[in-house]
């Protein structure tokens, strides 16, 4: 453990869990706008290059703020860890997610994403033993089954699983082992740190794929779209993280995850709002059925801790 860890410990005793929600809604608010701005950029830009080129800018930025700071380099261990991290947040759920909003409608890919606040909280259990009480999961599994039922209000139906349905479901998989590990590493490395060594140690392999984009098919765009694919950067892949890694840091991970059922319902409302996609009276009550989800979800209280 570094010298940076026995201050993010200490701070984390310090304060309560309601601030541990508190972050974790800001990085919520944050990451809302993700899905409408990548469906925007990818109306002009390639998925890999929109997936790639945005944690090349964010890792420049990062390598910049760490360089600042003066950071400690991690561990040998740690730097184990922060591969998870990538892969799951730096390459894969950017990745995935930019391919399969190239045809998924915006409010569709939301719908399908908010499938990761359940899948967050099985992986802050199997990685940060945290033991919720089991109305935490029947709460949870209410939330994940509502966002299904959205999900078939919003697209094509239950019965219609597309390739972008696939590749959705496994940025929700990638996503959801990417915000477990790093919650946990926050702990020991600080918030921004765990992204910004994340975005570094991804960076070489997002570089080239960068380049590969580049070389095929030469990136021209509006500049609404370029002001999107700014914010992807920036904000979805850098900024975005400082916050939800700390509410997930300060947690309990399972509690704060559960935040996350609410982002669904935002991005379908900036979709409205900024690509012109229907609202209709079912996607309304679906989403305020999902509020409720995550609001019942986040006020149950942790069961035991496993202390191994």
């Amino acid at each position: 453990m570094t010298g940076h860890s026995s201050v993010i410990v200490k701070d984390r005793q310090a304060l309560p869990s309601r601030s541990g929600l508190g972050w974790g809604a800001i990085g919520v608010v944050a990451f809302s706008f993700t899905v409408p701005f990548t469906r925007l950029a990818a109306g002009s830009l390639a998925p890999l290059f929109i997936g790639s080129a945005r944690a090349v800018l964010a890792a420049a930025l990062a390598g910049v703020a760490l360089l600042m700071a003066r950071e400690r380099w991690p561990s040998g261990v740690q730097w184990a860890r922060l591969l998870v991290v990538a892969a799951g947040v730096v390459v894969g759920f950017p990745l995935l997610s930019s391919y399969a909003l190239t045809t998924a409608p915006a409010s569709h890919g939301a719908v399908v994403i908010g499938l990761l606040p359940a899948a967050t909280a099985v992986a802050a259990v199997l990685r940060g033993r945290e033991r919720p009480a089991r109305s935490f999961w029947v709460l949870a599994a209410l939330g994940a089954a509502v966002t299904v039922v959205f999900a078939a209000l919003t697209g094509r139906g239950l019965g219609g699983l597309t390739v972008a349905d696939l590749l959705l479901f496994g940025a929700v998989a990638a996503a959801a082992i990417g915000y477990a590990e790093g919650g946990i590493l926050a702990r020991e490395l600080g918030s921004w740190q765990t992204v910004s060594w994340a975005l570094v140690l991804a960076a070489p392999p997002m570089a080239v794929f960068t380049a590969v984009s580049v070389a095929e098919h030469p990136p021209n765009a509006s500049g609404i779209q370029w002001l999107a694919f700014a914010y992807l950067a920036v904000v979805s892949m850098f900024l975005g993280f400082f916050a939800w890694y700390r509410g997930l840091a300060i947690g309990p991970m399972t509690r704060v995850s559960q935040i996350q059922l609410v982002q669904p319902v935002l991005s379908i409302l900036w979709a409205a709002l900024i690509l012109g996609e229907q609202l209709t009276p079912a996607t309304v009550m679906g989403g305020l059925a999902v509020i409720l989800c995550a609001a019942l979800a986040v006020r149950t209280r942790l069961g035991r801790r496993d202390p191994s």
